[in-house]
């Protein structure tokens, strides 16, 4: 007979919320700043100049219209989850319910990937803009101490690893400043983060208003550049910007890791993942617009395309402020995807599936601060070591991925458990097939991400035909490492698994994931 499979059901996610240690402290308006807070940064500082340079021109507007339609409709997926099961985690514990607990390592890898080259593409961008807001003051940081160790030469279509005496020293102290500032409290970095954003978004706000000024409308067209081959320009080149800028959106699903902090999760978190992702689509568009308006987009390839415009404004002050705003801002941003991070490594080592340094709690802050410390450790090695451009198309891939996850967990559980309460539901409705409800939004979220992972999964391949299989066999040994953590420590540690060894009877029940109730 094949064992049960290994899920949580949501008597036990009500349990396990009900005696979690994470302190209560967030309401609404700190969980719609800690979701613009984590969403507004490197995509418009960085990004966006990269994705109009390469691959969209003036497009680039419909790309973050591409990619905010396929957020939207996760994020409303994500919002009706987080007010049945207010529990930290996020996709990973969503796929823990629905599809077992194999799925749910799966994701909370992928979320590692995602999340850990999330921070290393900030803090990159971070560098330069502080490099270069030094050089303004007088003070000249050498190249070996802002560049990482690993550089990518590319030699016609193929790609060349070079070594040398090289690091990152600002972007690896700017994570590790954000990691001990968590360490002392949420609350406190909360408020701290809250000053940040106000802040970063008075500076883009500046730039929006001299920026318009200076538009020259002739370099929004022609405003669909002629396809030139491959994703280059027309639209392959739309999609493909859109799955580049696509990551730069997965600060609302910080929001949902908070779940297990906020006061009144079921209300709060479906309210602040939402409104955050409004604010910042809107922001992106009409600082993008702007952007493309002021400087020639294919001039645009560089790591602080923000500063090229400002620059080409004549107006030093102005300039001043947007490298200021953007050193600051992603800090804020850092600290959004640093602190998700924790906690979703929080809920997994709270089931076992990892070291139970990552749960331990400081005595006086009542924070996970080993974990905090360790992640921050990691992610600034990492960063000031590795370049990012030869993995951030996998933060795509990875993100795309578990968000079609979280809205198939929709679909799921709307079966499972139809009576569950659920102070908030995704709109439109849905349809059945042999008495299986299929919701519009979260068929339609698992769709857009479809589109989102074609053209990158399409690169890979076309690099691989070219010569260059870097890409893919990365993805390839990240999963076998992946594979070989779960299988050879965190099945074992499993505390579902352990509880079924302790008494069968009692883990069939718990790991069928049949019969599921809920208690409001």
């Amino acid at each position: 007979m094949p064992a049960p499979k290994r899920c949580k059901t949501l008597e036990r996610l009500e349990h396990e919320n009900s005696t979690q240690r994470l302190k209560r402290t967030l309401g609404p308006l700190h969980l719609t700043v800690l979701g613009v807070g984590s969403t507004i940064g490197a995509g418009i500082y960085v990004m966006t100049g990269t994705a109009a340079a390469d691959y969209a021109g003036p497009s680039i507007l419909l790309s973050f219209i591409v990619a905010g339609i396929a957020c939207l409709f996760t994020a409303l997926s994500y919002a009706e989850l987080a007010s049945v099961m207010p529990v930290s985690g996020s996709a990973y514990t969503y796929a823990y319910v629905s599809m077992g607990e194999g799925w749910a390592w799966a994701v909370g890898w992928l979320l590692l990937l995602e999340y850990g080259v999330s921070c290393a593409g900030v803090a990159a961008g971070f560098s330069g803009y502080a490099v270069s807001l030094a050089h303004d003051f007088g003070l000249h940081v050498p190249k070996a101490l802002s560049s990482t160790t690993l550089q990518i030469m590319t030699n016609g279509a193929g790609r060349q690893v070079v070594a040398g005496w090289r690091f990152d020293l600002p972007a690896a102290g700017a994570i590790m400043a954000v990691s001990l500032l968590l360490v002392v409290g949420v609350r406190e970095s909360f408020r701290i983060n809250a000053c940040v954003v106000l802040l970063k978004v008075g500076v883009l706000v500046l730039f929006v208003a001299f920026g318009i000024r200076h538009v020259h409308p002739a370099y929004w067209v022609p405003f669909i550049p002629p396809h030139e081959g491959g994703f280059h320009y027309g639209i392959p080149g739309i999609f493909r910007a859109a799955s580049i800028i696509f990551f730069a959106y997965v600060g609302f699903e910080a929001v949902s890791t908070a779940s297990a902090e906020a006061r009144h999760p079921r209300r709060d978190v479906p309210l602040g993942i939402v409104a955050a992702l409004v604010i910042c689509t809107l922001v992106y568009m009409v600082v993008a617009a702007v952007l493309i308006g002021v400087v020639p987009w294919r001039s645009l390839d560089v790591a602080d395309p923000l500063a090229i415009a400002v620059n080409a404004m004549n107006e030093p002050w102005l300039a001043l402020c947007v490298k200021l705003g953007a050193v600051i801002g992603l800090c804020s941003v850092l600290l959004g995807l640093l602190y998700a991070q924790s906690r979703i490594f929080f809920a997994m080592a709270e089931d076992g599936l990892l070291f139970s340094v990552f749960s331990r709690l400081h005595g006086r802050f009542q924070t996970p601060w080993l974990g905090s410390l360790l992640l921050g450790l990691l992610a600034a090695a990492a960063t000031a070591v590795l370049p990012i451009d030869i993995i951030s198309d996998l933060v795509s891939l990875g993100t795309a991925s578990a968000f079609g996850i979280v809205c198939l967990t929709v679909i799921w559980l709307r079966n499972a458990a139809p009576e569950a309460p659920r102070l908030f539901c995704v709109p439109l409705g849905g349809f059945h097939i042999r008495g299986i409800w299929i919701g519009y939004v979260p068929l339609l979220g698992i769709g857009f991400c479809l589109v989102m992972v074609a053209p990158l999964c399409a690169d890979m391949v076309l690099a691989l035909l070219a010569g260059d299989p870097l890409p893919l066999l990365l993805l390839i040994g990240y999963a076998l490492c992946g594979w070989a953590a779960y299988r050879f420590y965190g099945r074992a540690h499993s505390r579902i698994g352990q509880e079924a060894t302790a008494c069968p009877q009692q883990g069939l029940a718990v790991q069928s994931g049949k019969g599921q109730s809920f208690r409001g």
